[in-house]
């Protein structure tokens, strides 16, 4: 009989999970099958485009001194979806700062490695100041022809697909997912929920304090997306004794310290949701509520206190429980 599958495992250098309810029409692959199948997917879906691989799609197309690169449905996909982002967010979200995230310290995977101290790194902070826009813009020099099956941008131009990709990937796994009763894609945070299993009993999402790990918001979702941003995951401490981390003012090519230390974001999908969160955290408090004032979502500032913005108080819950 059918029933309920619940699986956790390591890929894109987080904690992916899956949970997914009973089919809705005969002849549907039962859920754990279904899960097993949805891994697989999403360990190709990272090994194709990590920056991290040599062997990768994405690191061939960072490589090639070509113009027009030939390039899979899956990578026109991924490029896209940062392209799409760098212009959702006037510029802030920038696919191509592969060159200062590198020269910053952030050359290989850091999964399995412990995070610096958030609190020691805003102790020595700049003032804060939200990120602005790159004067060069360089994302706008790509472009992708479905038709010809290409990539093309100037050679020497580098791109991550990152957090954007997981959202990408949320979304996919949603989709090959619809004909089931409920499903929860959680890739690293970056979370997709569907099904009219979800409608009926939405699914709550625990919000973790960037600083504390406690949780600070409860949120229902029956539908659509939402993602996280926060400098605590992925934090180091420099050869120079500052801290850098993962998140980039285009305009400096520096980690950004813009008031906020965390950002979570709800929208239609994934990948909407992973860009308005990190458009809210690099935006600073100003930029945060501009941003999430449509569709909802929290902030937390420097001081560890926690911001509500927009709807979200109405999608809040009490109850305790990371994903339900």
């Amino acid at each position: 009989m059918s029933h309920t599958c619940d699986m956790t495992f390591r890929s894109m250098g987080s904690d992916i999970r899956l949970i997914i309810e009973p089919a809705l029409t005969p002849g549907t692959p039962e859920p754990a099958t279904a899960a097993e199948a949805e891994r697989l997917y999403v360990e190709d879906f990272a090994r194709r485009l990590s920056r991290f691989r040599e062997d990768s799609e994405l690191s061939e197309l960072n490589r090639s001194a070509a113009t027009e690169v030939p390039a899979s449905a899956l990578l026109r996909a991924a490029v896209s979806a940062g392209l799409w982002a760098a212009e959702r967010s006037g510029g802030l979200v920038d696919p191509t700062l592969v060159g200062e995230i590198e020269a910053i310290g952030y050359q290989k995977s850091m999964d399995g490695c412990t995070p610096a101290s958030l609190h020691d790194a805003l102790a020595g902070a700049p003032a804060p100041r939200a990120a602005r826009p790159g004067a060069s813009a360089r994302w706008r020099e790509v472009s992708v022809d479905d038709a010809r099956g290409t990539v093309t941008r100037p050679p020497g131009i580098r791109i991550d697909t990152g957090g954007v990709g997981k959202g990408l990937a949320a979304d996919a796994v949603a989709h090959r997912l619809r004909g089931y009763s409920r499903y929860v894609v959680d890739c690293g945070g970056d979370i997709a929920i569907g099904g009219v299993g979800a409608q009926l009993e939405p699914v709550g999402v625990e919000v973790e304090h960037p600083i504390s790990g406690e949780c600070v918001q409860v949120i229902r979702m029956a539908s659509g997306g939402i993602a996280t941003s926060g400098m605590n995951v992925r934090i180091w401490r420099r050869p120079d004794g500052t801290f850098a981390h993962h998140l980039l003012d285009p305009s400096t090519g520096e980690p950004v310290w813009s008031g906020l230390i965390g950002a979570t974001a709800l929208a239609p999908s994934a990948l909407e949701a992973e860009t308005l969160s990190k458009l809210a955290l690099l935006g600073g408090p100003r930029g945060a509520r501009e941003a999430l004032a449509l569709h909802g979502g929290l902030v937390v500032h420097n001081d560890g206190d926690v911001e509500l913005i927009g709807p979200l108080a109405e999608r809040s819950s009490p109850v305790l429980a990371r994903v339900v």
